[in-house]
């Protein structure tokens, strides 16, 4: 970000930028350690873009104030301490507000620099003490401010920045039809300020922090004089260089430099005050801060952070675990391999992973994370009552799951969860929040990085938008067992999944006819089970350790499968339409689709067996 060296007489064109602490020479960037954010929002003013900047997304964490070698007190501060110490170091006056601590000056640690700024303003508003605090009178006194500035002489005008914190208090989301009358007229007053050609002449700039840019008015956000900046999560630079100064803070000592820098590099998602009390408490406790307890520290401050939108799942079983679906398997091992070696640019951005019910879609998705060796995230409801809150925790979450990658992000019934652009009846809430997913879904700086997993009974109410290649681009369906063999292995592995042995021999030949999901084979040999339990109670026997063949036998006859026949029909037909690779069906429906018309005659008998059950 080019700065400019400051002169008597501010000049018309662009003002000084950058700190008052280290002067250079016109030209200069920024400091390396200053954040990337930061050089976007100087190249945007500088270059004529806007004078008005909406920060956004992880704007309550700490940044850098100082270079390395700076203590954690000294080297780390606020987002509005930041601008007015970094970005508007050199300008006259700084003029910070929000609803709680209203106006005043935004100084930095500079007790002259504090003492002018406060004699210009009482000059204007009069004593500190009766400055304004409520939002309207101080917008009113922020205007006069500006306006009186621009009717001085060009010598005596002072270079003027604006930062509004919690901005989402002044410009509230919602429709300008339904805005109160005094937030209609705060946004006014912003849109004015920010298409104003004069104050875009004259040295002025004006912040607005928010922690969600979906909590801002749309008319703002979307105005082409505001310039939105992301404020990411630190990266790992960033995380290694606070984490050694917040380790030196609390006393560590220096022979655990080396787990503080495996900490830091394990602490993606993580905020710098996260991994401040990561560190803090490891320093407390005489502990490693890379040691057994950081796993679960992340995972809670993470989903603390996220306020419950986001559950992360260590996985403790691969691909190895699942029973049957050999194609399927294969593919996703081998697309796991891929991610491990670092070949990204070969893993899909996503999966669909349909199927019936009870056919294992989220627990192969859950060994899927655990083969790869990364964690495993699911995307709980998002949704709120309130306009403008579930776009805001959409976008948390999505932050975090752009700074945690590689991330396998689960979305089970994903098409409840997700919906399409078309609903209606919400104030768009529905369609934006399809679009958000849908375009970090297609993000290809993230394949391999942000793997989605969409699981679903129903593919075909699915919106075609997240289907294509470039989203969720392998299908893959998942049937009940079609053979012997697969009936074998899955209650070999439902089996050990309770605890439990099948005696030798056992299960026998099982009717294929009964349509036994993994479920219910689950639900035969906990029945099973039950029956050896009560036979040897009731004879004063031991408990058995292995099923018998009559345990078996009795739980097999009196299971009834599900009744809803044309339901799991529906399902299947729609997971054998949406397959991408022939390899991946069962032979019976492999010669079904290759028959002239075969896919032709599926989808007229999906859509007659969609008309019955919805009759």
């Amino acid at each position: 970000m080019a700065t400019v060296a400051p002169s008597a007489a501010p000049p018309s064109g662009p003002p000084a930028l950058g700190t008052a602490s280290e002067p250079r020479a016109a030209g200069a960037s920024l400091p390396a350690w200053c954040p990337a954010w930061a050089e976007r929002l100087g190249d945007a003013y500088l270059s004529g873009t806007s004078c008005m900047f909406l920060l956004h997304g992880n704007v309550r964490d700490l940044v850098a104030v100082a270079p390395p070698g700076a203590d954690v007190a000294a080297g780390w501060s606020t987002v509005p301490d930041f601008l007015a110490r970094e970005i508007f170091g050199r300008w006259d006056v700084v003029l910070g507000y929000d609803v709680g601590k209203g106006l005043r000056p935004l100084a930095g640690p500079d007790p002259n620099r504090l003492r002018s700024m406060a004699q210009w303003l009482t000059e204007r508003l009069g004593p500190a003490t009766g400055w304004p605090r409520e939002p309207d009178a101080a917008i009113n006194a922020i205007d006069a401010i500006l306006e009186r500035n621009l009717l001085e002489a060009p010598e005596q005008r002072k270079r003027i920045a604006i930062v509004l914190d919690y901005a989402q208090y002044l410009a509230p989301a919602g429709d300008a039809a339904s805005s109160a009358r005094a937030a209609a007229g705060r946004l006014v007053r912003l849109l004015a300020w920010a298409t104003n050609p004069l104050l875009r002449r004259v040295n002025v700039a004006i912040a607005l922090v928010t922690d969600s840019m979906a909590e801002i008015h749309p008319r703002l956000v979307q105005s082409p004089a505001v310039t939105a900046i992301d404020v990411p999560l630190p990266d790992a630079a960033e995380r290694e260089r606070f984490a050694l100064a917040a380790a030196a803070a609390a006393g560590m000592p220096a022979d655990r430099t080396d787990a503080v820098k495996r900490a830091a590099a394990l602490s993606g998602g993580l905020s710098l005050e996260s991994l401040r009390a990561v560190v803090t408490m490891s320093a407390r406790d005489g502990t490693d801060p890379d040691g057994p307890e950081f796993a679960r520290m992340k995972k809670d401050l993470i989903e603390r952070s996220c306020q419950g939108l986001v559950e992360f799942i260590q996985p403790r079983l691969t691909l190895d675990a699942v029973a049957g679906h050999a194609e399927a398997k294969a593919r996703l091992e081998a697309d796991a391999r891929a991610i491990k070696r670092g070949q990204f640019e070969s893993a899909p951005m996503g999966y669909l992973i349909c199927g019936p019910v009870g056919t294992g879609k989220s627990f192969i998705a859950e060994c899927y994370a655990g083969s790869v060796g990364i964690p495993c995230a699911v995307l709980k409801n998002f949704r709120s009552k309130y306009v403008g809150e579930t776009e805001g925790n959409l976008e948390h979450a999505l932050d975090v799951l752009r700074s945690l990658g590689p991330v396998v992000v689960i979305i089970d019934e994903a098409d409840a969860a997700l919906g399409n652009r078309d609903q209606g009846g919400d104030s768009g809430t529905q369609a934006r929040v399809f679009s958000m997913i849908a375009r970090q879904m297609g993000d290809t700086r993230y394949r391999g990085k942000i793997v989605w997993m969409l699981l679903t009974s129903r593919p075909d109410a699915l919106p075609i938008d997240l289907k294509r290649q470039g989203r969720a681009e392998v299908h893959i369906p998942l049937f009940y067992p079609h053979d012997q063999a697969e009936i074998d292995a899955m209650f070999t592995a439902m089996a050990r999944k309770c605890g439990v042995r099948l005696a030798s021999g056992l299960p026998g030949p099982v009717d294929l006819g009964l349509g036994l999901s993994g479920a219910d084979i689950e639900s035969v040999v906990l029945a099973a089970r039950r029956k050896g339990l009560d036979r040897a109670a009731d004879s004063g026997r031991p408990a058995p350790d292995e099923i018998s063949p009559e345990d078996l036998r009795e739980a097999l006859g009196d299971f009834l499968p599900s009744a809803q026949g044309l339901e799991k029909e529906m399902q299947e037909i729609a997971a054998v339409l949406e397959c991408t690779e022939k390899r991946f069906l069962p032979d019976r429906w492999k010669e079904q689709v290759a028959k002239p018309g075969g896919r032709a005659q599926l989808q007229e008998r999906l859509a007659a067996i969609r008309e019955v059950v919805r009759g």
